[in-house]
């Protein structure tokens, strides 16, 4: 299968909001970005589909083989392929991708976070950089237009870690900070026996809360010369705003369901905002 064909495929198989956000870009970033999702989403599944921890930590030692191959040799994946392809021409540094697989090298080090500063280091990794790679892809004439896409990168994270709270339990993570999980007064056995407590209600509300503040942040951060290139980014946060309103709208039930949108409202968001930016 051709190496570009194989991360379209990736991409559309996931079901993921960000598949949405690349359909109306030109053919070439559109290929770079699928090809940087499509990487993410190898490296993310290693963690989340391998039960045995040292599998899952040769096969991302693996992929960090592949990665350096991608940049200095020849590489194998279809991937990591594409990647060799498209690096050149949008400046994917290998050093933030490599960062990539350090974030999800986390989730196999660590299951819980003591504070939001030790989990904001994590979504750094596994979403600021790619948010700054996307840029990247998409294009920008203003520096600080990096600082938006860190931002933005970390509430796309911070929106999945609300939707996937019950999740996530169920695997014996929790993302969400302890310490701001006791001090809504509930505890880890709460969220483990999926106990959906008035006081959860509140810590999600706050986590929401939070989530759309570094929206809010990351766009009073981009230039406006560089609005309309980074229009791909704009429909995400659109469609997982969408998200956070409706988990809001459903009383925060995170421990016992999986809040989504339709791919038909997804398509809906990602028209309209496309061509309102």
């Amino acid at each position: 299968m051709d190496p570009h064909e194989y991360c379209e495929q990736k991409a559309a198989a996931s079901g993921s909001s960000f598949y949405y956000s690349f359909l109306f870009l030109p053919q070439d970033r559109r290929r770079a970005i699928t090809a940087l999702y499509a990487f993410c989403r190898e490296v993310d599944d290693v963690v989340d589909d391998c039960s045995d921890t040292a599998t899952a930590r040769a096969t991302l030692a693996w992929w960090r083989q592949e990665l350096a191959a991608a940049f200095h040799g020849t590489p194998q994946h279809p991937v990591t392929r594409a990647l060799a392809e498209v690096a050149p021409h949008f400046n994917l540094a290998e050093a933030r991708l490599a960062e990539i697989i350090d974030g999800m090298q986390m989730d196999l080090d660590y299951n819980r976070y003591p504070s939001f500063e030790a989990l904001r280091q994590y979504c750094h990794r596994v979403a600021g950089v790619v948010g700054q790679l996307s840029a990247g892809i998409f294009g920008h004439q203003d520096p600080r237009t990096l600082e938006y896409a860190a931002d933005l990168g970390l509430a796309f994270q911070l929106t999945n870690i609300i939707r996937d709270v019950g999740e996530d339990a169920r695997r014996n993570r929790i993302y969400l900070p302890l310490d701001e999980i006791e001090r809504h007064g509930v505890s880890a056995a709460d969220i483990t026996a999926s106990r959906e407590t008035d006081n959860f209600r509140r810590l999600i509300e706050f986590q929401i809360d939070r989530a759309l503040g570094y929206y809010r942040d990351a766009f009073a951060k981009l230039p406006a010369v560089d609005r309309r290139a980074q229009r791909a980014g704009i429909v995400m946060a659109a469609i997982y705003r969408a998200l956070l309103d409706e988990i809001r709208r459903d009383g925060c039930r995170v421990l016992t369901r999986r809040v989504s949108l339709t791919p038909v409202r997804k398509l809906w968001i990602a028209w309209w905002t496309w061509i309102r930016n």
